[in-house]
């Protein structure tokens, strides 16, 4: 089953992601992932265009539980509607967009 996940980062280093947002394919392998950051930039990507700055995880992601239960995370899975608006909201500029309101994600 495919999976949407939204995973906040709770942590104090200025140049890492605070938000993160994974398409989860059947095989528990990250598809699409969009990271968000504190100054509001967005960066997406589908493995297709990795930087030093974003990538695809290189093993599977395992589950949401075992995440939720790391006090550095919160996570939560979202659906596929809300993955799809914070996909096109990253843009394929990989620069600042908006970002949809997930209220309960």
């Amino acid at each position: 089953m495919i999976q949407h996940w939204k995973v906040s980062w709770h942590h104090d280093f200025a140049e890492e992601p605070v938000t993160l947002f994974s398409k989860i394919g059947e095989d528990g392998y990250e598809t699409h992932k969009v990271q968000e950051y504190r100054d509001g930039r967005l960066l997406r990507t589908d493995g297709s265009a990795e930087t030093a700055d974003i990538g695809l995880s290189e093993a599977p992601v395992g589950c949401i539980e075992d995440v939720s239960a790391q006090p550095e995370f919160s996570a939560s899975v979202i659906t596929e509607g809300e993955f799809e608006a914070v996909w096109s909201a990253a843009g394929a500029d990989q620069g600042l967009g908006t970002l949809p309101d997930l209220r309960g994600g």
